[in-house]
């Protein structure tokens, strides 16, 4: 059986037969020289580590008039869920399936196990992939992160070559590399964590780039080549997926000096005051509903911003934050700007999310090592901040938000990355279509949605075909919903239930009812949510609904034990 699905906005010409190696009898008629192929460009565009309220149509005070724009006259989604975490968003996202089942339910080390591979595996296609065998062209810009991380025989070796003293040509098996994974073109980072002026495991396509300009700042890279690739597949008859996974807002803070100045005195106010003027924001914006959705207590709220020995530092490292996604929407803005420019942009479906929640990872307690830099290439030393007496900002630190301002990033939730509560798992998404979109411009819907579900999506819209086999390997059936049906304003018959597992943290939602444990946890626990009326978890009501509790819980065990999460997590 194949999983095929009717694309109910473009009939499939007989030119896009062609451009699909199709034979269809009159390849010289006049009839087929003047049809065009009609379906939809998809630009996909994934943030890294934005926080759930950071964008100003999410309710954040961060400058992000092109996202704005793109919300305003398109959709935004106020439950879209991810995977928690880099590595395992992206895999699911690319290929339509739960992470483990795609081979990342960890990070990019082989544990040779089957959800721990580490990257995505023979028996799961990327969208690029199927997109391409329908006669799209493809293209990726930025980060990578779903392919084992080639590492140095010692350590001094390695920090060499994070350093740019030497040189290697394989920062993974080239096999694993996009434009061997259905991408026809690919600039950008294959590891995760990167310097923004002078960025390690850079390729364009599959050659290392040893050199960057002075002026060099990756966000306008990977922006400024994704106009090129625009500009080049708009002129031909023949739709174009790009794939724009941005580095941005992901530490180190790293950001140019005109942008951190728009921010310099915008968080000296501190945590709370920032905090409740986004909740406010959120609720006026009907972003959420503060008659269910409380605000939940602020982390360690025992410490006052007045009280706080570091304000200077952590004022700052905002505002760098706050500068890194400022400058990610001045790149969008140019996107946008040239898909009008060519004449594409109202057949354009212009998808925008997050991968996860804000980080609150220390990287000043990381230091230098596996894919962190001990000195720029021109040998000065990079500072990680411990005692937060180094500025963010510049190329010579790597600093983070940490886990404060995450919390602030992800109001009005909980938590944070790699936890399956609300404030690692949801995702601010917005979806833009002028000519495809149905639904009333500005609409905010509730409506649960997954990572998983673009890959339904996208065949749908490209009458594109998934496959049971591919490459001589056999494919995992998809495991996402299509969103076209929401994308039109109507109600979706949703997934039945959703879960997540990564380094522990867990959940199972059905319904509004959700079982959650925080990574860490000894004793298994678990904690029970009606997301329904009390969608910032506040109050678990594990202890008044022990069937609830043990429904969902032997949900979890049955659908881990089915998804290659068990053995390996228990």
């Amino acid at each position: 059986m194949l999983y095929s699905f009717k694309n109910k906005f473009a009939a499939i010409t007989m030119s896009t037969l062609t451009l699909m190696g199709c034979k269809t009898g009159s390849e010289n008629s006049d009839e087929t020289a003047t049809l065009k192929d009609e379906r939809p460009n998809i630009v996909l565009i994934l943030a890294d580590d934005l926080g759930y309220s950071d964008l100003g149509c999410y309710g954040g005070e961060v400058q992000t008039p092109n996202l704005n724009y793109l919300a305003e006259n398109g959709m935004r989604f106020t439950q879209f869920y991810n995977t928690s975490r880099c590595c395992p968003s992206r895999a699911s996202l690319l290929t339509g399936l739960y992470n483990h089942e795609a081979g990342i339910g960890e990070m990019t080390t082989d544990r040779n196990l089957p959800g721990y591979r580490g990257h995505i595996t023979e028996n799961a296609v990327t969208l690029a992939e199927v997109l391409k065998s329908a006669g799209y062209h493809t293209a990726m810009t930025g980060k990578w992160h779903v392919s084992n991380t080639v590492v140095q025989e010692t350590p001094e070796k390695q920090l060499n070559w994070l350093n740019h003293q030497e040189s290697h040509p394989l920062f993974s098996p080239i096999e694993q590399y996009p434009t061997n994974r259905g991408f026809e073109k690919y600039y950008g980072n294959i590891w995760g964590v990167v310097d923004f002026f002078d960025p390690f495991s850079l390729v364009n396509g599959t050659e290392p780039v040893e050199e960057v300009p002075d002026d060099y700042y990756h966000t306008d890279a990977i922006s400024d080549t994704t106009v090129a690739y625009i500009k080049q597949y708009s002129k031909e008859d023949k739709p174009f997926f790009i794939y724009v996974a941005e580095t941005a807002p992901h530490w180190p803070l790293h950001a140019l000096p005109e942008d951190i100045e728009k921010y310099k005195d915008t968080y000296t106010e501190g945590w709370d005051d920032i905090r409740e003027k986004r909740y406010a924001k959120m609720a006026a914006l009907g972003v959420i509903d503060t008659a269910v959705a409380k605000l939940s207590p602020r982390w360690e709220s025992d410490l006052k911003w007045e009280d706080n020995p570091h304000k200077e530092w952590d004022a700052r490292a905002m505002a760098v934050h706050a500068a890194m996604i400022d400058r990610m929407d001045q790149g969008i803005g140019r996107i946008i700007k040239t898909l009008k420019e060519t004449g594409v942009l109202d057949n354009t479906l212009i998808v925008f999310l997050s991968d996860n929640g804000a980080s609150p990872e220390s990287s000043a307690g990381y230091g230098p090592g596996f894919d962190r830099p001990s000195q720029t290439r021109e040998g000065e030393k990079v500072a990680y901040p411990t005692e937060k007496d180094v500025l963010p900002g510049p190329e010579t630190t790597f600093g983070s938000i940490g886990q404060r301002w995450a919390n602030v990033a992800n109001t009005p939730f909980r938590f944070w990355k790699a936890e399956s509560y609300e404030g690692g798992v949801h995702t601010p998404m917005i979806a833009y279509w002028p000519k495809g979109l149905t639904a009333k411009k500005g609409t905010i819907t509730t409506q649960v949605a997954h990572v998983m579900d673009f890959m339904p999506t996208f065949i749908e819209i490209a009458g594109a075909t998934y496959p049971e086999n591919y490459n001589g390997n056999t494919i995992t059936p998809v495991q996402g919903l299509s969103l076209l049906p929401i994308l039109k304003g109507e109600d979706r018959p949703g997934h039945d239930m959703l879960f997540n597992e990564h380094y522990g943290a867990k959940y199972a939602r059905s319904g509004a009812w959700k079982i959650v444990q925080k990574s860490g946890n000894k004793d298994n626990e678990w904690h029970l949510y009606n997301l329904e009326n009390d969608p910032t978890e506040t109050n678990d009501i594990a202890s008044g609904n022990p069937e609830k509790l043990q429904e969902l819980e032997t949900a979890w065990k049955q659908w881990a034990q089915s998804h290659n999460v068990l053995p390996k997590r228990k």
